[in-house]
C-alpha cells in the first residue's frame, strides 16, 4: 500500500521536473522570438542583460532539448506505470489517490504542450523566416 502511494508521489514528483525543463525551452526559444515578433527588442535587451543565463540556454538549445525530451520520456513511462497502480481502500486515501494521478497527469500534459511550443520556435519556425 505504501509503495504504491509512494511511487504515485514521484510520479507526480518527475511530472514537476518535467515541467520545470520543458519551461526552460520556452524561456530559450519561445519568448525570445515572441518578443521580437511584436516588436519588443528593447525589452530583450533589457531581459537578456539581466539574464544573461538566456543566451546560454539558446546557444545550447540541442542539449536543452534533449534534457526535456529525456524527462517527458520518463514521466510518461512512470505515468504508464502508475495508472494501473491500486489506490488505498480508505475512501479519503483513495479520493487523494485519484486527485494525485488527475493533478500528475494534468501537469505531464502541461509540460508536453510547452514542450512542443518551444520546439516549434526553436526549430520549425526559423525555417518559415528565411
Amino acid at each position: 500500500m505504501a509503495t504504491e502511494i509512494n511511487q504515485l508521489q514521484a510520479t507526480k514528483r518527475l511530472n514537476l521536473l518535467s515541467l520545470f525543463t520543458s519551461g526552460s525551452t520556452l524561456i530559450c526559444c519561445a519568448l525570445p522570438a515572441t518578443l521580437v515578433a511584436i516588436g519588443s527588442v528593447a525589452t530583450l535587451t533589457s531581459l537578456i542583460s539581466h539574464f544573461p543565463q538566456l543566451i546560454w540556454i539558446s546557444e545550447h538549445k540541442p542539449e536543452v532539448f534533449g534534457l526535456a525530451g529525456a524527462m517527458l520520456l520518463l514521466a510518461g513511462w512512470m505515468q504508464w506505470r502508475a495508472r494501473l497502480l491500486p489506490c488505498p481502500a480508505d475512501a479519503q486515501l483513495a479520493a487523494l489517490c485519484m486527485q494525485t494521478r488527475r493533478q500528475s497527469l494534468s501537469i505531464y500534459w502541461v509540460s508536453v504542450v510547452i514542450f512542443l511550443i518551444g520546439s516549434f520556435f526553436a526549430f520549425l519556425a526559423p525555417l518559415f523566416i528565411t
